[in-house]
């Protein structure tokens, strides 16, 4: 569905440009020609991209699915579990966020849990047993077949994500993969998988949250709909 803006949001866009142009300390700041061409490419970059994305035709089909296999695991006693490493630890634990407190509107929680926020049991488990187990031995003590486990890794090839999807599969879950565009070594190891048409990270992890956002938002409509 193509996207077209409303007269709000035509409103809204001029009161920004509007308050843009009258703060005064935009005019007394000299910007070099490398930078203004640096900025402009990777805005651009990161439009194409997000166009590219929502243009896919199985963009909508993969994050319905994501969002409706979540809800029917949720509803029957399950939890979301979300791991990643980096800026993805913090989208995971943005995405849990976003589940057990609200997205678009009041309602009850709904049960997630990033596997990335015990510094105590990630430490203790690096230690004794190397990185690439911090996630997998939470998720076996934590995870239970009725469960959902989201995957966050920009490259696909993040050995503690890996490892942790290999031990979801064993267990049962339900496994859902956010990865960049060539779906690295997640590509045929998750239930559905999610690309960003991307190759550069900053990128796809602008893409990662928008479409958790889109997840969690059609999870929140099938479970907790607006009263």
């Amino acid at each position: 569905m193509r996207w077209i803006p409303t007269p709000s949001h035509r409103t809204a866009s001029r009161q920004f440009v509007r308050l843009i142009m009258e703060q005064k300390i935009l005019t007394e700041v000299a910007v070099d020609a490398g930078d203004r061409d640096w900025l402009a490419g990777y805005l651009n970059e990161s439009d194409t991209a997000m166009r590219v994305f929502c243009a896919a035709p199985t963009t909508v089909a993969l994050m319905l699915a994501m969002g409706e296999h979540t809800a029917a695991r949720l509803a029957a006693g399950g939890k979301l579990l979300i791991c990643g490493n980096g800026g993805s630890a913090a989208d995971a634990q943005h995405i849990a966020g976003e589940f057990t407190s609200r997205l678009m509107y009041d309602r009850e929680p709904m049960a997630a849990l990033a596997l990335t926020t015990d510094s105590s049991a990630l430490t203790a488990i690096g230690n004794d047993y190397g990185f690439e187990h911090v996630f997998d031995r939470q998720l076996r003590a934590l995870g239970r077949k009725e469960d959902v486990l989201l995957a966050i890794s920009t490259s696909g090839r993040s050995p503690s994500v890996l490892r942790c999807i290999e031990t979801a599969r064993a267990a049962g879950l339900l496994v859902l993969g956010f990865t960049g565009m060539d779906g690295g070594d997640m590509r045929g190891r998750c239930d559905i998988l999610l690309e960003a048409p991307s190759a550069h990270t900053p990128i796809i992890q602008q893409i990662h949250i928008v479409a958790a956002h889109v997840v969690c938002a059609i999870v929140e409509r099938i479970l907790r709909p607006r009263a």
